[in-house]
């Protein structure tokens, strides 16, 4: 894929290029917000620029893929790149945009790294750059025509038919297309952004998994008020939601997109794991329901942690679905166990003496901390990497190998 010559070059200058990615990202989103403020208006979020987090997830993509293409030469990074695809797409990326990013991202790294960036090195990175835009291109591509959209046309109105309140700072959602047309496809696992007009007149995207089966006319999104830490400001789209948006308002949606979902044949008998920590537990719930309503007889697990039962969003609704299938049963940890909570474990999720099925489909989803340590756990009771699929809410950060 990557040429012999600019293969010689990337990998000479890589650990300067990775070294410097994060100064290298901070100019350039800089100068393209300075020049091309319109961006920030239904595209960018603003809390992740605020973060950083969307800074270092560019940066890790960039020094991800470029690693894999000079470890496994032969090989694109596909489960990298149809991550990035389906976040793409579920924002309404288009092809024009990449040269734009090619323009400031570029200025960037001259910017940064001065002459170092001989007329050679530039050619090389060029080449990294179109070979990953070219493969995000093409994917996005597929998304939009498997989704029945025009590029970037990813919108549509919804109707909020029920709003419902889950514990003090979670609440439901559930959304009916408003212009009578029937609901997309979606599969469970699968997220949707919404698209929300904030008060001084800038749309915001927030992505949020579907949490209830995908298989009718009804969507159900279920959102957790975002409290800003570390100097990042509170989530402006959870705020407004939970705030403003009531029985009978319109919300604007995205078609579902997302890779990490249940393959979902009614004849299926691969078992399934699904774990999970704090709102984590959305796309969880979303795979539970569609097993209950195939009546699959898959084995499943349910795993999840969470500060306490009353922060335990849509906990009584897991247990109803657990008891709908024929093989299924749930473990839930609590580190705050209320009075006479005695179907719970007490503190953070322990894998000891819990027995996993063999050869299950694992799914993984909830805080960063959270999934690094338990994904661990998984590898050291014997799971396949391959076997293991996360979901990240928000900009990826966590890119992890085949063993880590």
């Amino acid at each position: 894929m990557l040429s012999a010559e600019s293969a010689a070059v990337v990998r000479a200058t890589l650990p300067a290029v990775a070294g410097a990615l994060d100064e290298i990202t901070t100019r350039f989103y800089g100068a393209m917000f300075r020049d091309r403020p319109e961006l920030l208006d239904g595209m960018f979020n603003r809390g992740n620029q605020a973060s950083g987090a969307q800074r270092r997830a560019l940066a890790g993509s960039i020094a991800g893929f470029a690693t894999a293409l000079l470890d496994d030469p032969d090989t694109r990074p596909d489960t990298l790149l149809d991550r990035i695809a389906h976040k793409h797409a579920a924002v309404g990326v288009t092809d024009d945009q990449y040269t734009i990013v090619h323009k400031y991202l570029f200025g960037a790294i001259a910017e940064v790294l001065g002459d170092a960036v001989t007329p050679e090195v530039a050619a090389a990175w060029d080449e990294v750059y179109w070979l990953m835009a070219g493969a995000l291109i093409s994917r996005e591509a597929r998304l939009y025509q498997d989704a029945g959209v025009e590029p970037g046309q990813v919108w549509r109105q919804w109707s909020v038919v029920e709003r419902r309140t889950e514990t003090p700072d979670v609440v439901s959602f559930v959304l009916r297309p408003a212009d009578g047309r029937p609901a997309p496809e979606a599969r469970a696992g699968q997220y949707v952004s919404v698209r929300a007009l904030m008060p001084d007149g800038i749309h915001q995207l927030r992505q949020y998994s579907l949490s209830s089966d995908p298989g009718g006319e009804l969507r159900r999104i279920t959102v957790k008020r975002v409290a800003g830490t570390d100097g990042a400001p509170d989530g402006e789209v959870s705020r407004l939601l939970h705030e403003r948006i009531r029985e009978g308002d319109e919300l604007t949606l995205s078609a579902p997109f997302g890779d990490v979902f249940l393959d979902d044949p009614a004849d299926a008998t691969t078992p399934v794991v699904l774990v999970s920590a704090g709102i984590g537990g959305t796309p969880m719930t979303s795979i539970l329901a569609r097993l209950a309503a195939l009546g699959s007889p898959r084995p499943v697990l349910v795993l999840h942690a969470d500060h306490s039962a009353a922060d335990h969003a849509l906990r009584d609704e897991t247990r109803e679905l657990v008891g709908r299938l024929p093989d299924a049963r749930a473990v839930f940890w609590y580190e705050r166990p209320g009075p006479g909570e005695v179907d719970a474990r007490e503190g953070l999720m322990s894998l000891d003496g819990i027995e996993l099925p063999e050869d299950a489909s694992v799914f993984l989803c909830g805080p960063l901390p959270f999934m690094r340590d338990v994904r661990g756990q998984l590898l050291r009771a014997g799971v396949p990497a391959r076997h293991i699929r996360y979901e990240v809410f928000g900009p990826d950060l966590w890119l992890p190998g085949p063993a880590d």
